[in-house]
């Protein structure tokens, strides 16, 4: 009981810092960003003709109109529960990273969670990315059941394929790890039926710069709070 205790205890801790740094980075990054784009909505929304707008009916998107109903107020309000997402998220996140940890004998110090974060970034971020990248505000996106069926499947793959090359450590690992690599991205990530936008590409290519780099941080951070309190946590236990 003690062991699971000081898990969820272990998951908390990192998953609530890390989720508080990422408030901050992404104050400074995404958010200026995704504001921009929300200016760049409304002003397609305006210029898109009748016809677009029927159609539009039939593609899942971003919106933020009346139809969402309420949203939070811009400023403190949204701030506060962007945080309290990033801090819940964080913890699921930390979780996870631990117990996989612990399968395989545990992280030891900082320095090796900071690797398991980045494998948690690799898996989490990186693969599924390249196939679904980061979308703002007004830019079309295909069905959202078919893109979390697509994610689900790439993370799995990604996780398996780390473990393939980290742990069997053999040439038909290699290959088998290699095709749970590729093989997402031959199938292919669903798109929408079109990619008109009213987002200038430079935005969204800075956009999900700011993205990568600030989850890349957040990872190595979660996972080197996640080494750095177990370690202290074993240590009074």
């Amino acid at each position: 009981m003690d062991y699971f205790r000081n898990i969820v205890m272990l998951a908390a801790i990192a998953g609530a810092i890390a989720g508080l740094g990422m408030t901050v980075a992404q104050s400074f990054t995404t958010v200026p960003l995704i504001l921009k784009a929300e200016t760049f909505e409304g002003q397609g929304e305006a210029e898109a003709p009748a016809a677009a707008h029927e159609h539009a009916t039939e593609i899942p998107a971003h919106s933020h109109g009346d139809e969402e109903g309420w949203a939070p107020e811009d400023g403190f309000e949204r701030t506060a529960f962007t945080a309290a997402a990033n801090i819940v998220t964080g913890i699921g996140f930390a979780l996870l990273l631990i117990a996989v940890s612990e399968l395989f004998g545990g992280i030891r110090d900082w320095r090796q969670g900071v690797y398991w974060g980045l494998a948690a970034f690799a898996v989490f971020t990186l693969a599924p990315g390249l196939g679904l990248p980061p979308e703002l505000p007004a830019m079309p996106v295909a069905d959202l059941g078919a893109r979390q069926v697509w994610w689900i499947g790439t993370v799995v793959a990604a996780g398996v394929a780390l473990w393939l090359l980290f742990y069997q450590r053999s040439l038909l690992g290699l290959l088998a790890a290699f095709a749970l690599l590729v093989v997402p991205h031959i199938i292919g990530a669903p798109q929408p039926d079109s990619h008109e936008s009213p987002i200038p590409e430079s935005l969204h290519h800075s956009f999900v710069v700011a993205v990568v780099l600030t989850t890349l941080v957040y990872f190595a951070l979660l996972g080197g709070l996640a080494g750095y309190f177990r370690d202290r946590f074993i240590r009074a236990s």
